[in-house]
This record gives C-alpha cells, sequence and structure tokens, in this order.
C-alpha cells in the first residue's frame, strides 16, 4: 500500500537589483507552490542561497515566508554555517518565528572529523527550541555525514530527521534501521518514480519551484499507483535537469529566467552570478523541456 506522499520545495531567494528580499517575488512564488498542492518549504537552503545573502535579508526572508505561508505548509528553515557560533547565532534568529523546524548541513569551508560532527550537532540540538533536521550534502559541503555518525545522532530527542542529497545507496542503512519517529527526507530528483513506488514517501528539491504542476502530478499518480503516468513525468524531469546541468550560464542565472517566465519577479542568482546573455535566453526559451513547462500558458517576459 502507498503512503502518503509528501513534497518539500526548496524555495528560492528572489532579490531585488540592490539585493534585498523582493517581496513580491517572494509571495508569488510561495503562492506559486501551495497551489500546485506542495505540503512542505524549506527557506534558507542551498537553493535560497542563504549564506550569499545579509543577515538582515535572511532575516526578512524567514519572517515573510511565515508570513506568506500561513501555517499551509511545513516551513523549515536552513540554518547552518561554517562554524558552531555562527549556527547557532542563526537559530536563535529565527527560533521564536513560527516554523516547525531547522535544517543544519554539515559545516564547510574547514573538515571536521565525524566526531567533531556528532558534538557539534548535538550541541546544536540541546540549544534549539525548534526540532533539527540533519543535512547531508557531502558533494558541496566535501564532508559527508557517515551513516553509524547519523544513528548515533538520531538518538537525540531533538533531531528528527535527515534531508539527505547524497545517492540514496548511502542513506538506504538509515532508512532500514531507524523508526517512522526518524524522517529521512531525500533529494533524488532523477530516481523519484522508482523511490515513490518503492515506498519512500517524503522528497525535497530546488527544481520543484520550477515545475510544481509536474510534482503535484507525481504525487497524483504515485497514489493512484499510475505508474505509466509517473514514469512519464519522470522523464520530463530528468529531461530538463538534464539541461540545465549541461547548459551554458549559470545554474541560478537559468533559474532566475524560467522562473520570470512563470510570472515570479525577482533574481535568484545573487552577484557574482552574471545573468543570461540574450543568445541564452532564446536557446532557453527554444529548449524543448522547457517549452514542455509552458504548454498551453503565456510566457512572460524574462526579467533583469
Amino acid at each position: 500500500m502507498i503512503q502518503s506522499v509528501k513534497m518539500i520545495t526548496a524555495l528560492g531567494t528572489p532579490l531585488t537589483a540592490e539585493e534585498d528580499l523582493h517581496l513580491p517575488g517572494m509571495e508569488a512564488q510561495i503562492h506559486d507552490q501551495l497551489s500546485h498542492a506542495i505540503n512542505g518549504f524549506l527557506v534558507g537552503g542551498t537553493m535560497g542561497l542563504m549564506q550569499l545573502l545579509s543577515d538582515e535579508t535572511y532575516r526578512q526572508l524567514v519572517e515573510q515566508s511565515v508570513q506568506f505561508t500561513k501555517g499551509r505548509a511545513e516551513l523549515l528553515v536552513g540554518v547552518g554555517d561554517t562554524s558552531f557560533v555562527r549556527t547557532r547565532d542563526r537559530i536563535r534568529m529565527v527560533e521564536n518565528l513560527s516554523i516547525d523546524g531547522v535544517v543544519v548541513i554539515s559545516p564547510f569551508f574547514v573538515q571536521f572529523s565525524q566526531e567533531d560532527l556528532v558534538d557539534y550537532y548535538l550541541s546544536l540540538a540541546d540549544l534549539s527550541s525548534k526540532p533539527l533536521f540533519l543535512y547531508d550534502l557531502p558533494q558541496t559541503t566535501g564532508t559527508k555525514l557517515e551513516v553509524e555518525t547519523v544513528l548515533k545522532l538520531a538518538e537525540h530527542p531533538n533531531i528528527r530527521g535527515i534531508k539527505c542529497s547524497d545517492h540514496f545507496v548511502t542513506i538506504r542503512p538509515v532508512v532500514d534501521s531507524l523508526s517512522e519517529q526518524f524522517r529521512v527526507i531525500v533529494a533524488q530528483p532523477h530516481l523519484m518514480d522508482v523511490l515513490l513506488r518503492s515506498g519512500v514517501s517524503e522528497h525535497l528539491d530546488g527544481v520543484y519551484i520550477l515545475v510544481p504542476e509536474w510534482i503535484k502530478k507525481m504525487v497524483a499518480a504515485t497514489e493512484a499507483e499510475d505508474w505509466e503516468t509517473l514514469s512519464a513525468v519522470q522523464r520530463d524531469l530528468s529531461g530538463l535537469l538534464s539541461f540545465l546541468q549541461s547548459f551554458s550560464a549559470p545554474l541560478f542565472s537559468t533559474v532566475t529566467a524560467l522562473m520570470n517566465m512563470r510570472g515570479i519577479p525577482g533574481n535568484f542568482a545573487p552577484r557574482p552570478m552574471r545573468a543570461l546573455t540574450a543568445h541564452e535566453q532564446v536557446l532557453l526559451t527554444e529548449e524543448p523541456h522547457v517549452q514542455k513547462i509552458f504548454v498551453g500558458k503565456s510566457i512572460s517576459p524574462v526579467e533583469a
């Protein structure tokens, strides 16, 4: 029997020309997701580029996300930084707001041992008044949260789960070992059809901001056990991801153009990321997988 599916979108952070929070863009992005039955958000995660934001923009991002969501979806907040004190201060900045948990990526820039990471996470879990979620992204941080480390940390009553962006095989032992009280939320956008069909029910990714209608369709297909439709949408999603990963422009600049085409204003690519060239904008609109997103829709002009 298929379990209830939970899709959590890692939201982007739309910015003004001065790189302050673009309030209409943030509100439009959240409304777009909610209108497609997305039932969870991560703000200030990797997609939200928290580490590139000013402290004031970050604070406003979280505050306004609370206001725009209005309790209609689970709201998780990325707080992970390069050290204990920096992450502690981010937790203190947001924990009095109406959020459902804090998500802590493993510290980066300096390499840490697994013993260091255990102490780091346990100390943060002790002081946080909100549930804490681990975040494993070794492709970016250079530090892997090993299975034994995760199992040990899962014993802490305030560490409620993990967001795993590494390959699913690396987190499978945790899925097999722990009870349902410890949530394993995977970011495997190329394998969603396989994992959904296998009963892996919690998924989180940033690509959802571009195609919430596809994600809604995948949920409906899973709940109806319509595997043909699920696989068809997965092929489109994988094709789009492959294009984004190989396109000549910076990823977040391409995301900006696509979000603007959805009618969601703002710049999702802080400096020093460059904007798309005029030629790249033409190539983007001509890409078949991009055209599939906008079938039957009018495309808004691309904003700078």
